[in-house]
């Protein structure tokens, strides 16, 4: 009789226990034998799901990412919700999603500081990978500018003071460890209480 594998499950399983192994090891110390290991699976099992070390990081990112973008997309088309609302729902959702991740992004940071070091340019890196959120937020602030729900405001710097805040609850959990961002939310309350009308 022949053994089911539920890959997704399978998958699922090895990005949560390589997460792991990314915290205690770091990025540049961790090992496709050590995720093996970490999995109880062979390398060549692990070869079947991903190619490299940086494929499952990467992978790993993807995952939070997509998560967040889903959340975001049903808030942005929710007809229901003004846009000051809708501003203030992405943004604490995101900031769930950052404390749930705490782990996931103090390796990212540590990942960016050594690729900093080495002169990458770590700025493109984040940008490439946060485009498709900043374009939410500043098309969320378009549609509110047009309806008369926000004020008449350069919409650049709009989505730069919002994804700042984002930074800051990045920066709160990973490098002051904090557990938690709640104290950011009521400066994004105040924050869009500025920008309605």
């Amino acid at each position: 009789m022949s053994i089911v594998v539920e890959h997704d499950k399978r998958r699922k399983e090895i990005l949560e226990r390589a997460l792991d192994v990314f915290v205690d090891e770091g990025f540049e110390d961790a090992t496709f034998q050590k995720i093996a290991d970490r999995c109880g699976i062979t390398r060549t099992t692990l070869y079947i799901y991903f190619k490299n070390k940086r494929e499952i990081f990467n992978w790993s990112i993807k995952q939070m990412l997509m998560g967040v973008e889903a959340d975001l997309q049903r808030v942005k088309a929710d007809q229901s919700l003004k846009t000051p609302e809708k501003l203030t729902l992405v943004l604490t959702t995101i900031l769930d999603r950052l404390q749930e991740n705490k782990r996931l992004l103090s390796v990212v940071l540590n990942y960016l500081l050594h690729l900093s070091k080495s002169g990458t340019d770590t700025d493109y890196r984040v940008r490439k990978r946060t485009i498709r959120l900043r374009h939410i937020l500043a098309s969320i602030a378009i549609e509110g500018i047009r309806r008369g729900e926000l004020k008449q405001v350069n919409v650049r710097e709009l989505d730069d003071l919002l994804y700042g805040l984002i930074e800051a609850a990045i920066f709160r959990l990973v490098v002051l460890r904090r557990d938690s961002v709640d104290e950011l939310r009521h400066a994004i309350e105040l924050a869009v209480q500025q920008m309605a009308v």
